[in-house]
Order: structure tokens, then sequence, then C-alpha cells
């Protein structure tokens, strides 16, 4: 399976890394001083964090497609590509001489997916689109955060949304065309992913009138939910039915009856008597220390954690790595999250710049041109 990817920063690399993984071949396109995510930071062995973690398993060949030779050579993979994916800016492969409906009648097995802020339609397209902007448009950042402020999610989420939707969205093409031996043509927005996974704030304000505070490491809709000081540390836990209500109540806090009080009987009821309720369960949490009241939740059931910091989640016991080499040597990290009882075709090296231009320019050198356009 080859996989053409015109593409840089995040959203793109991480859906072609999924495909990488599963064992595709992935030929990443680079401008001539390399992909910019290249120079985010030097943090591994001299190297930047995003392009180690996105860009495993995959060869990259630096082209000027501004130039006829790189263009031409760029169709030619394009020709024996099994998957286009690109996140340039909305109409640059047009300009280029892409244009994807063009691509789609002369390569019909070919499955086009592009990747932009706000897609190739409305007032927002030609908007330049980082993930904390768009965290900002869909109001993510205005559910996220505490009373004082909103915040931005920590990590990149409305570009790793983006990459997870064209990657789903690949092998839903893929399946098709298995069936129907023609390819599709798939675009996907960080805005339209981000807006997706605003449905349930955007529902509560639109039918329900109002739209929850930002609760810190609350949850505006379940209680109770959080964070509790035990008597030497912070433990976490999360209450979701009733049945989980009465057993904390009864085996956790030593109050059977609190699980039928009028203020904290259902879930709303405990929710709009939150204060209340956290002030009840920090009195009993504040004489237990923390092991003890991991045990107590734990013999009863109720769903728990500790508020890690990053070197509690590289030292944690669940955590699964792998280990990359890099053109500095290997380095260990996050392993990804699905695992499959398939044989895996192992996590393959990150490519330094330029590392397969030779190859496979001489791989792919183009047939002479044909006169007229794609468009």
């Amino acid at each position: 399976m080859l996989v053409v990817a015109v593409e840089q920063a995040v959203a793109a690399p991480y859906c072609t890394a999924r495909l990488a993984d599963a064992g595709a071949r992935v030929i990443k396109i680079e401008r001539p001083e390399g992909d910019f995510a290249r120079g985010y930071d030097r943090h591994v062995n001299g190297n930047s964090t995003y392009f180690v973690w996105l860009n495993r398993g995959k060869e990259s060949i630096r082209l000027d497609l501004k130039a006829e030779g790189d263009k031409a050579l760029l169709g030619a993979m394009i020709a024996r590509a099994d998957i286009l994916v690109q996140n340039l800016a909305p109409g640059a492969m047009d300009r280029l001489g892409f244009p994807v409906a063009g691509l789609r009648r002369q390569h019909p097995r070919l499955i086009t997916c592009e990747i932009s802020g706000y897609g190739d339609s409305g007032p927002y397209r030609d908007m330049k689109a980082y993930d904390l902007l768009v965290q900002a448009e869909t109001g993510l950042c205005s559910v996220t955060g505490n009373a004082d402020a909103p915040a931005r999610v920590g990590v990149s989420v409305c570009d790793l949304a983006a990459g997870m939707n064209a990657h789903s969205a690949i092998l839903q093409a893929l399946l098709a065309r298995e069936r129907t031996g023609q390819g599709r043509s798939i675009k996907v927005s960080l805005f339209g992913g981000m807006a997706d996974w605003m449905n349930v704030p955007y529902l509560q304000r639109r039918y329900g009138g109002s739209t929850p505070p930002r609760p810190g490491l609350k949850h505006p809709s379940i209680a109770p939910y959080g964070v509790f000081s035990c008597a030497d540390g912070e433990i976490l836990l999360s209450i979701q039915n009733g049945r989980e209500w009465a057993r904390f109540c009864a085996e956790v806090l030593g109050d059977a009856a609190m699980a039928s009080d009028p203020q904290f009987a259902t879930m709303p009821a405990r929710v709009a008597n939150r204060d209340s309720l956290d002030a009840r369960i920090a009195a009993v949490f504040a004489t237990v220390p923390k092991a003890a009241m991991a045990r107590r939740l734990e013999q009863a059931g109720i769903a728990f954690g500790m508020l890690n910091t990053v070197d509690g989640l590289i030292g944690h016991p669940q955590l699964r790595t792998i280990t990359c080499e890099t053109p500095e040597g290997p380095v260990t990290m996050i392993a990804p999250a699905v695992e499959t009882d398939a044989a895996e075709s192992g996590f393959g090296p990150v490519p330094a710049i330029g590392q397969h231009d030779e190859a496979l320019r001489g791989e792919f050198a183009p047939a002479p041109m044909p006169q007229g356009s794609l468009s």
C-alpha cells in the first residue's frame, strides 16, 4: 500500500504515521528546507519531539514543487499511489497543478485526503488555523480551565482529532474500494473535528438554555467527580451511577443514609448541591491516608486515579513503550494505543532530512509529461 504524503506539522503526519505503523509504505514530501515541524524544538537528542513522534517508518524526499522537474516527480509518485494525503493551504495543490478532481479522474482507484483548518469553503476557508486558534474558535477554551480563566487543552487536540478523522476515513475508503474498485475524495478540517467533539456543550446550550461553568478538574454534569485531599496527598474519583453512589456512601464514607438524602439522591441533585456534597466528602478523606483511601475505593468498586505529572506518566506501571531509531540513535516513546493479535510490522526509523532523496528520485524518475492539464 503506497501512501504519498504532502504533509507538514501535526495533523496529516499523525494520520500517515498510523498508516506506516500498520505496514503501509509512506513517502513524505518535504519542502527543500524540510518540514517546519523539524524545528519545533531539539529535545530528542537534537531532534524535534513532534517530528520524532509523528514520522517514524516513513521515507522522506525534499521536493521544490515550484520546479517543473519536481512537480513531474510528484506526479509520477501519485500515479502509483493508493492514497494521497495533503495538508497544504487550501487551493495550494490546485495551484501546483494537482487538482483533486483531475487526479481522481485520471486515477480512479486513488484515495485522496485533504486536511485543512476550516474546510475548502465558507468565509474562514483561507484563514490560518493553528491548534490553539481552533480550540478558541470552536469554544473548547470556553469550557476548559476554571472559574478564573479559560485555558488551552495541554496537547494539540485539534490537530490530533483531524489526524484521527483522516485515518478512519481512509480506512473506510479502502474497504469501499475493495467492493467497488473506486477510490474516494476525503476532506477533513481541524474545525470540523473539534466542533464535533463539542456536541455536548452545544446541545446543552442550544436545547438546555445554559452552558455549564468551566469546571477545572470537576465535571459539569457529574458529581462527585474530581480531586479530594487525603491526609497525605490527593486522589481523584468519579461516581457515574446510582449503584456506585450507594456503595460509595456506605463503604467509603461510612454513611449509607447519605445516598438517599434528597440533596444527593440523584445526579442532578448532586450537581446542584456540589459544594455541600464536596465538603462532606472532603471531611472524610482528610482523615485517611491516600494509600488507605485507594484501597477503600478499590474494594468498593469506585473509579479513582492519581493526579500524575509527566514524571508520573514516565514511571507509570500501565504505560507501554516502543523503541524507534532516529538519525541520532534509538528513542523510547509511548506505544500506539491500539493492540491487536496481528503480527506487527515493527516501527520503522525516523528519516533524516534528505535521507531518501537520491533513492526515490531514481525509483520514480518520471516519463515525459503529456501535454495538457488535469483541471
